[in-house]
Parts: C-alpha cells; structure tokens; sequence
C-alpha cells in the first residue's frame, strides 16, 4: 500500500512541477526526389549563357613613382652608370613605375555602354577592355565616374554591336534566391560562381558613403569588382563591389550594389558625366528603445543638429525632429534618409513628415547640391542616463582658454564631472557644451532651471557639443 501511494505521489508531483515544450514538428517522412531523371541534368547553362557574353575584363594602366621620384632619370643613361649596372638597369626602375590594376564590368548598351566599379578605374591613364575570353582589346573611354557609390561608366567603339545584358527589378528580391556572380577573378578570365542572396539592404559596411548592398554567399574574388550578379534568369540584379575578407580571399561574404541603385547613377553620369545629389543639411541618427520613450515612432532618422544657411535650416528643420517619411514614402533610419535625399537632384522641393513634440508636421524644403557644400560631420549619440555629478560653467575668455573652444561657441559648459560618478559612467565629460535640453535651447544657467523644470519627472533630449560633434543623451 506504502509502495502504491508513494508511486502515485511521484506520478503527481512529476505533473505538477514538469515543464514540457510542444516542438514544432515536420513531417518525418519527407519525399525525396531527384533533380534528374536517368538522361537529365539540372544546369542553368541556358539561363545565363547570354549574360556570359555581356562580361568584360578591364585593365587600367597608371604610372606611380614607386621611391624613384628623387633620382634623376639622366642618371641611367651616363656612361659610368651603365657600366657598373648595365644597361637594362634603369629600365627595371621605369618598368616598376608602371601599374596595372585588373577588374571586370557589364556591357549595357549595344554601342558599347560599360559599367564598372570606380575602384577598378580611378586614377586610370590608360583602360583596355576584352569581352569574355576573346583577345581583342578595346581602348576605353572614360565616361564618368562616383566615387561615393563606387560606380563608372567607360565606354568603347566596338566593330559590331554588343550584347548587352538583361536588366532585372533588384526592389523584388528575396533572401534565399538563387544567384552567379560573374566576372574575371585573379585574371584568369570569365568565371562564374554560384550561391545565394544572404541579406539584403546591407547599409553599415563602411565602404562607400551611399550603401544598400545585396550580400552574397557566392564566391567573389578580387578581380570580380565590376561583374555581374544575375539571378537565375541571368538578369543582372548588381554590382560585385567588395568582400569581407581576413586572408584576401573570399570568406563567403561578398557585397554588390543593387541594379536599381546602379541605373540610377549610371543614368546621371552617361548624361552629364557626373553625379549631383540633394543636399539637407543635418546631422542625424537612428532612433533605438531609449529615443522611442519620447516619440511615438521606433523608426525614423533622428535630427540631431543643423547646418546654418543649409536647405533644412531654412526650410524649418529643427533639433529633436524625428523624420519619418519624404513624399510619403517611409524613412526606417538615417541611411534611409541619406540615401532618399541622395536621389533628388539640387533644387528640387520635397514634402518632410517629421515627428515634433508627439505632434506630426509637414515641411516643404528646396534641396541644395551637396556637391557645392560642406558635409555635416555624422554625429554620434549615447543614450544613457544623466543622475549628477556634473560641475557647470559659463562660457567666459577663461573657460574658452582652458578647454581650447571657439569664439562663437554658446551654451553652458560642463567644466568637470566628478570621478566614478553616474554622470561619469552615463558619458558626459568635462569640455562638453549643453547646447539644447529637450526644445529649449541653452544659452544661460536659467535656461538649464527653466527646461528641468518643464519637463521634470520626464525623460529629456540633452544635446552637446562635443568639439564641433553634437551628442545625444536622454535624462530623467
């Protein structure tokens, strides 16, 4: 009887203080297939054999001095030089003076249209192409080039019309799809690679200062800067660019410029031979779990600062404003933002949606050409908490002495912060500016009491600056 209610007492307390997991299960008997029958083979030849005749191989030719700028060429035709190092002696140094760089790129016209990336031709003084593994070489002529997209467009005079490769829509591609890279990797000629897209919309790589990437599994190599990604159809979805790499050779992650970014640029240069971008004027940042406590959005590119004289100074642009989308399309973060504006020409007018103060407005601002004006320095921004500990100043000859500030520079400053304190560890050091805390912009010691206590018991924007950076700190 012991036994018997012993085991039913085990019974229970295992149903009572058990933890199950219901697994989500496939069915465990699948059907296997095969990709081919007995007289059958799964290729993709006839899908991209057309896209292999679109490839070509680039050689761009520079002379660099290579240590030898400060011996006098004069030198190795003297007489007593030769006969010490013999004749060939000098032409050693000239032949070294010479470099040549190898990449690849996509015909896309049939009069002889090519597109490349700029790295492979930047500095260029001499560019010869070949189309696949053919042996005739075309001379090429720069047509224009971006070096913040890192596109270009050369172009040759061929004998007979090329063929020029199929365009695809890169907005309508999906993570998993099967793609090639095609290109000219270590110049062993027209090579093809197989794999899959793994990310898309990659924009925090830190190659170029416009970024939205395709990434890759696909084996890319250098050499294969300027090829093609196609999609199975063998449409080109982009533009080989870049690998991540720590031995120099690839580590399955690779990048490319998608298509629609491509044309895009390759339209403005074939038409004027350069790039003109919109210009705003702001330095921003990405909203994240503390910056959403104060907006009502978690997606958007956060105005941090303003440019004077610049198109969002004027156009009514403030410090605090959250934009959340440009002609009603919707901005996710600053890269977003940066590249949505990058596509305006200068001059153009634009509807802003910002978020201001939990209230949603509307703007309309001219773009200038960001060409003709200074890059705002991108800004930095830790959100932490501010719980004391700071020491705070006027800005006076002494103070402006001390911690090397400039003239024009207002604001209150924090002139020291105690050691190991919670403002210490929230960021804030000595020589920071409070410039703006929330919407009230900080000139004076009364302005400082004044936002405190409007926005007391709430979580504030606290803006400094930081040698010329402005700074993002959210208090309570």
């Amino acid at each position: 009887m012991k036994k018997k209610l012993l085991l039913i007492s085990t019974l229970i307390a295992t149903q009572l203080f058990s933890k199950t997991i219901d697994f989500e299960m496939m069915d465990s008997n699948p059907t296997r297939t095969s990709p081919n029958s007995t007289n059958e083979i799964l290729s993709f030849n006839n899908s991209i054999k057309d896209s292999i005749h679109s490839i070509v191989n680039i050689s761009a030719k520079k002379h660099v001095n290579d240590g030898v700028e400060n011996i006098p060429l004069q030198m190795f035709d003297d007489p007593f030089f030769k006969r010490f190092f013999g004749n060939q002696f000098g032409n050693q140094f000239k032949q070294n003076r010479v470099q040549r760089s190898l990449g690849s790129g996509v015909i896309i016209s049939k009069d002889g249209y090519i597109v490349t990336n700029n790295h492979v031709i930047e500095n260029a003084e001499e560019i010869t192409v070949t189309i696949g593994d053919e042996t005739t070489e075309y001379n090429a002529k720069l047509i224009g080039r971006d070096a913040d997209s890192d596109i270009a467009v050369i172009k040759i005079d061929p004998k007979a019309p090329l063929q020029p490769i199929k365009i695809a829509d890169s907005n309508s591609l999906l993570v998993g799809d099967v793609i090639f890279a095609i290109g000219n990797p270590f110049g062993i000629g027209s090579t093809i690679t197989q794999g899959i897209i793994s990310a898309l919309n990659k924009n925090k790589v830190g190659i170029n200062r416009y970024e939205n990437y395709i990434q890759t599994d696909a084996s890319i190599n250098p050499g294969n800067s300027g090829g093609a990604l196609v999609d199975s159809r063998g449409a080109l979805i982009g533009i080989n660019t870049a690998i991540i790499t720590k031995s120099g050779g690839n580590n399955g992650i690779g990048f490319a410029i998608p298509v629609a970014m491509v044309k895009d640029v390759v339209e403005k240069l074939v038409a004027d031979g350069k790039v003109t971008r919109g210009y705003l004027g702001v330095a921003i940042s990405d909203i994240d779990i503390e910056l959403a406590k104060v907006y009502k959005r978690n997606e958007g590119a956060l105005v941090l600062d303003i440019s004077a004289d610049t198109p969002a100074a004027r156009g009514g642009l403030k410090r605090g404003d959250l934009i959340y989308a440009i002609n009603g399309k919707l901005v996710k973060d600053k890269t977003t933002l940066q590249n949505t504006i990058a596509a305006f020409k200068p001059n153009e007018k634009v509807k802003i949606q910002v978020e201001r103060d939990g209230k949603d407005i509307e703007l309309n601002i001219i773009l200038g050409d960001r060409a003709t004006l200074l890059d705002t320095t991108p800004a930095q921004i830790n959100n932490n908490i501010f719980l004391g500990g700071l020491k705070l100043s006027t800005i006076d000859s002494e103070t402006q002495k001390q911690f090397r500030l400039t003239s024009d520079v207002t604001g209150i400053l924090i002139s020291d912060v105690e050691v190991k304190s919670k403002a210490e560890k929230a960021g804030f050091q000595a020589g920071d500016i409070i410039v703006q805390i929330e919407d009230v912009e900080i000139k004076n010691f009364a302005n400082v009491e004044v936002a405190l206590k409007k926005y007391d018991n709430k979580y504030k924007r606290v803006y400094v600056n930081r040698y010329g950076q402005t700074i993002l700190f959210i208090i309570q």
